[in-house]
């Protein structure tokens, strides 16, 4: 009997450690509503190509792309590889990421007002709007200004910006707006003495290994983006950056609020890191109470830099992504959300805006995306 226990035994073990082992293989998502869903929103013109990257349980389980970089059918099919330009991803990606650094290696304080870090915002009473509000859109500046119309240097663009007037008062209501994270572009720049492009490299895009995410990307790569339309309202005489928005072309292709090419698969790890507290592969690049801290609701609509889930169901993240669910969305049809509790982020990046940023079929497609891949998962 003794004999037969020790024989039996460990060949059970293994049975049970294969049939584990066989179990967790087969425990893999099945995303072909996913892919039809993604195809479906090619043949209805949502954008003409996209890049879609599933993050579940740490792992990467879903990274395709779908369409071609326009309608034309003779050109190159979009895959995971194309670059993007991810807009207002950049309000989050880039500056935010940096701010959390300055923040946490007592650069910067949110508490601060913007004018002790540029003395010349200070009339209208703007001497009252913090760093914390310009990351929670809170500031009570306006949405937007076409600079364009008046300006023609960064310089020129930032002294308007210290001569707007409020539309609230700074800390009552949220608003969002691309002026706060043009000012604090400006701000991470003061404070470092390198621009906004060579601190997000040096600080996260080197270090993670993000090749293929640059700003003001060269003619060389140009096979290799996703075109998003021609600005027919340019009027320098210098060349326009290739970026979408006029307001960063104007400011040279690189700011705060917009400006950053990026893939997939390079925004991957920025975003397993945040998930991870801060750290990936043994590298730590942020504290996990400065993740912790910034992706906090508190008493506001938005986190620190990062926009939260809409109460109701009324979120582009969809119906199933729980309370504490951040992530943003990028104008030219990209778009971040990170469901902590399910473990569970979504990346998407199209280039919804060619041949016209009149197409806003990506509003309702957003929602039915996010639904779909939670259903997914739930699957199991």
């Amino acid at each position: 009997m003794k004999l037969l226990r020790r024989t039996l035994l460990p060949m059970l073990l293994s049975a049970a450690l294969i049939m584990a082992a066989l179990t967790a293989k087969a425990a893999k998502p099945d995303f072909a509503p996913l892919d039809r869903v993604m195809r479906q929103a090619i043949a209805d013109s949502v954008f003409p190509g996209a890049s879609l990257a599933v993050i579940w349980r740490g792992k990467t389980v879903w990274h395709k792309g779908y369409g071609r970089v326009t309608y034309d059918p003779e050109i190159a099919p979009a895959d995971t590889t194309t670059i993007y330009d991810a807009a207002s991803l950049t309000k989050a990606v880039v500056t935010t990421s940096i701010v959390m650094q300055l923040v946490e290696r007592d650069s910067l304080d949110l508490k601060a007002p913007v004018s002790h870090y540029r003395p010349a915002f200070d009339p209208n009473g703007n001497e009252r709007i913090t760093i914390e509000q310009l990351l929670r859109h809170t500031s009570g500046l306006q949405a937007h200004v076409y600079f364009a119309e008046t300006c023609s240097t960064p310089s020129e663009v930032l002294q308007a910006i210290d001569q707007e007037s409020l539309i609230s008062t700074p800390g009552t209501r949220t608003e969002y707006s691309d002026l706060n994270f043009i000012l604090l572009g400006h701000i991470v720049e003061r404070i470092t003495g390198r621009s906004l492009a060579a601190n997000f490299r040096a600080r996260f895009a080197g270090p993670l290994g993000m090749t293929s995410t640059i700003f003001t990307p060269p003619d060389s790569l140009l096979p290799h983006i996703a075109p998003t339309g021609e600005d027919g309202v340019w009027m320098l005489p210098r060349p326009r950056p290739l970026v979408n928005d006029q307001n960063a072309a104007l400011l040279g292709g690189v700011a705060g609020h917009a400006g950053l090419f990026t893939t997939t698969g390079d925004l991957q790890k920025m975003v397993r890191m945040l998930m991870n507290g801060g750290e990936l592969d043994g590298r730590r690049y942020l504290k996990a109470s400065t993740v912790r801290r910034f992706l906090k609701r508190d008493d506001t609509p938005r986190a620190r830099g990062w926009d939260l889930v809409t109460p109701g169901g009324t979120s582009s993240a969809g119906h199933y992504f729980s309370a504490s669910s951040w992530g943003h969305l990028g104008f030219t049809g990209t778009s971040i959300w990170v469901d902590p509790e399910k473990d569970l982020a979504v990346i998407l990046l199209s280039n919804r805006v060619w041949p016209t940023p009149k197409n806003i079929r990506i509003r309702k497609f957003r929602p039915l995306l996010h639904d779909t891949v939670v259903e997914c998962v739930n699957e199991l």
